[in-house]
């Protein structure tokens, strides 16, 4: 089976607690009245205690513009993801120079040549690497990546694959842009990186398993999640709705899922799931009849560090892994993203 050698995650070194960033976009929007005290509940409520920026608070108010705005992330998102792939590297105890793939995702910038031919000859990675950069999957990419990972991984057993998650969130945030929406946006989102060395069939020689993978996309979703691009950036979509949409139809999926190796969610010891935000994790556990400590990992990850995007689910893993799972065990990844879609990955410990 394909098998996961090392995941590591990265953070910037900018660290705020919850109630300073608060404060910051009270200041910073003008805000009073309703709307602050709407502001401040918002914040208060999504169960995010601190979070890490890519720059430092006073820099956002510099920035004029999307360029500026995807200027930095670049710069930025080179770090963070050198040092999360330098990581998973040294703890696989693979060389650079071993990788036959590198998968990288990131739907917070945008970047040509992609973030991953730039990270070529700074990691030290072949020169006939094979690249694949994933854009606009979201907060499902950490776990479609390694779902692609796997199925590349199923046609060329001796290779070895890096997965790269960098997601700069706190670098879309609209200035001039009142909404619930953005208002969320600024709430629960983080800045991190996140990093997996996964090995085919003929190279594995430890690490959990990946059994299988299912992706599923729910027609007429689109406008659910994602981002509305204009000349200022990107202008987050999140609508309300979303945690009955998981109501309506993941307990479906992940059952049907799971059906098909013999299995129930009875049988799942590690629920490696995705930071949404306390309302959609709480519509997960209702919907899945979880244990109520099920997602206990998945909780803390969201009160350190927020809703890392697509590298959140990766350092979940990361957790759990440090938790060390009864080996023959069965795990469930999961993540939910924008098209509306679900991507569901069975991992055996």
């Amino acid at each position: 089976m394909t098998r996961i050698a090392a995941v590591r995650g990265a953070l910037p070194r900018h660290r705020y607690a919850q109630s300073e960033l608060t404060e910051a976009f009270v200041r910073g929007w003008g805000l009073a009245g309703g709307k602050r005290a709407l502001l401040e509940r918002l914040h208060r409520n999504v169960g995010v205690d601190f979070r890490h920026l890519a720059l430092p608070v006073p820099r956002y108010i510099e920035i004029s513009g999307f360029r500026e705005a995807n200027d930095a992330y670049v710069t930025e998102a080179l770090e963070l993801g050198a040092e999360a792939a330098g990581a998973a590297l040294a703890a696989a105890g693979t060389a650079p120079a071993d990788v036959d793939l590198v998968l990288l995702t990131s739907t917070t910038g945008v970047a040509a040549p992609s973030l991953d031919a730039r990270l070529v000859e700074r990691l030290g990675l072949r020169h006939d690497v094979k690249r694949l950069p994933l854009f606009g999957l979201g907060c499902a990419a950490g776990a479609a990546g390694l779902a692609r990972v796997h199925d590349y991984l199923r046609g060329w057993p001796e290779h070895t694959a890096l997965l790269l998650s960098v997601e700069l969130c706190s670098l879309t945030l609209q200035r001039d842009d009142l909404s619930i929406a953005n208002f969320v946006g600024s709430a629960l989102f983080g800045d991190g990186a996140a990093a997996a060395v996964v090995r085919g069939a003929g190279r594995a020689s430890g690490g959990p398993a990946v059994v299988a993978t299912r992706s599923r996309f729910y027609p007429g979703t689109q406008h659910v999640m994602g981002w509305r691009v204009s000349e200022k950036g990107f202008q987050v979509m999140l609508d309300p709705g979303i945690p009955d949409l998981v109501r309506t139809h993941l307990a479906r999926d992940v059952d049907g899922f799971l059906s098909e190796h013999g299995l129930t969610a009875k049988d799942i010891t590690g629920w490696v799931c995705h930071p949404g935000g306390p309302k959609v994790l709480e519509a997960i556990t209702e919907t899945l009849d979880l244990p109520s400590d099920a997602l206990d990992v998945t909780w803390r990850s969201l009160a350190a560090n927020g809703n890392l995007s697509s590298a959140s689910v990766l350092h979940v893993l990361r957790d759990t892994l440090a938790r060390r799972p009864e080996p023959g065990a069965f795990g469930l990844l999961l993540a939910l993203g924008p098209g509306f879609c679900a991507e569901l990955v069975l991992l055996r410990w």
